[in-house]
């Protein structure tokens, strides 16, 4: 598996505003996020509180916002 790693290198994960770009991308492309989780804490990783009740709607709309000031 050594081989393997050296042939790929090793990918940096992606920062918290890489990942938000990407959701908005997907959905603003037609997509539609599948699990709430995962653009929950897309969120919360940008600084932003959400409750876990909160509709996903609001949440990406409120990571557009986010996105938007920085």
């Amino acid at each position: 598996m050594n081989w393997l790693y050296f042939l790929l290198g090793r990918r940096k994960p992606l920062t918290a505003e890489q990942r938000a770009r990407a959701l908005i991308k997907a959905v603003d492309a037609g997509g539609l996020p599948l699990n709430a989780a995962i653009v929950n804490d897309i969120a919360r990783q940008l600084g932003l509180e959400v409750s876990s009740r909160a509709r996903m709607e609001e949440t990406i709309g409120r990571i557009r916002e986010a996105l938007g000031r920085v």
